[in-house]
């Protein structure tokens, strides 16, 4: 009896190890070396300024993002398709409106209408009396997978991004261990109803902000760890550079606040493990065919910068401890406070904007 057992253990870790190395996966992982990361020191100092951030909970799950009608009334999405709507005092969360789908980023257009990045219906706008309709849904005969930012330039014209063109939000961590150029940035004429294609090869395209002075939109590269920026107007009008690289976490959300400042949302820090693995596709092939909860995954961890004009880091927010506001995924600045959207709540925060040191 002890024989046959020790037989069969052994011819099932024999098929366990056949299974890690040789299984077919979906993913066509590639080598990419990040530079390390930098230490949480300097501009990237830890600290505790966001224990202050109060939550105002939904009837929900994720609310991603967080935009403000002419009224000061707050809204946000859930994993349900559905949108709520707060009074602007924060109170009498109400369901607003429902796409059906998942409502990620959100912003008002000049003519008092909710434009929603919607990963799995595409680009929606959504009437003052709720009634949506889809504005856009594929560029170049190439569907969207994953509409997940945008922002509204003072023309009118909607920047947005398709976080991945291959992969659904559904399989976000096949698009992270892939580590394949797979998203876009794209623009909406709404006079046209023409979409095209700005920038391709990003790595999880996600957060979209158009600069006060209407000259570059920014763009967050999240697999990547940088941002880039696209020129609207001046002498590098259509080219793209790196607006701040090599940051300490995944950059998802950014938002202008107008004047003088970029907000950007960090939903998680780096993780070891996956910048060990991101060199070796071999290895990123084994891990997908791991368990879900030995793979790397999001932990709880409060992160929030605000970039100048120019990248450089001019404050620095963040919540280390186990019961934070976590993954936090975009911040709004509106009227001398900062509210936050996230992946990982049921409930938008909401803080005073602090005081840069």
């Amino acid at each position: 009896m002890k024989r046959f057992i020790l037989r069969a253990a052994v011819a099932l870790l024999a098929v366990a190890i056949i299974y890690l190395l040789a299984w077919p996966v979906p993913i066509n992982p590639v080598a990419w070396t990040p530079a390390p990361p930098p230490e949480l020191a300097g501009p990237y100092a830890q600290n505790s300024e966001l224990t202050r951030v109060e939550k105002l909970k939904i009837d929900g799950f994720a609310p991603e993002d967080v935009a403000f009608d002419s009224q000061d009334r707050i809204y946000c999405g859930d994993d349900h398709g559905r949108i709520f709507r707060f009074e602007s005092d924060g109170t009498k969360p109400q369901v607003f409106a429902d796409t059906r789908g998942r409502p990620l980023g959100l912003v008002f257009d000049h003519d008092g209408n909710l434009i929603v990045a919607d990963a799995i219906i595409g680009l929606v706008s959504i009437a003052p009396d709720g009634k949506a309709t889809v504005l856009t849904t594929e560029a170049g005969g190439i569907p969207f997978r994953c509409a997940n930012d945008l922002d509204v330039a003072r023309d009118g014209t909607i920047y947005f991004t398709d976080a991945s063109y291959k992969y659904p939000l559904t399989r976000l961590k096949d698009d992270v261990l892939e580590h394949q150029p797979n998203g876009r940035f794209m623009s909406y004429d709404p006079r046209t109803k023409q979409t095209s294609v700005l920038l391709r090869d990003l790595y999880f395209a996600n957060g979209v902000a158009v600069s006060p002075d209407q000259s570059f939109v920014l763009v967050n590269d999240t697999s990547s760890y940088r941002v880039r920026r696209f020129w609207l107007a001046g002498p590098k009008q259509g080219q793209s550079d790196v607006f701040i690289d090599n940051l300490p976490g995944f950059p998802d959300g950014i938002s202008s606040n107008g004047q003088d400042k970029f907000w950007l949302a960090l939903v998680n820090r780096r993780d070891a493990a996956l910048d060990s693995m991101l060199p070796h596709p071999f290895m990123r092939r084994i891990v997908w065919r791991m368990p879900s909860f030995m793979q790397p995954d999001i932990k709880r961890y409060a992160f929030a910068l605000a970039l100048d004009a120019n990248g450089k880091v001019v404050q620095n927010l963040q919540d280390p401890s186990p019961q934070c506001f976590a993954q936090i995924a975009n911040v709004v600045e509106h009227k001398g406070m900062l509210y936050f959207g996230s992946i990982g709540e049921h409930a938008i925060g909401r803080m005073p904007l602090p005081k840069p040191r």
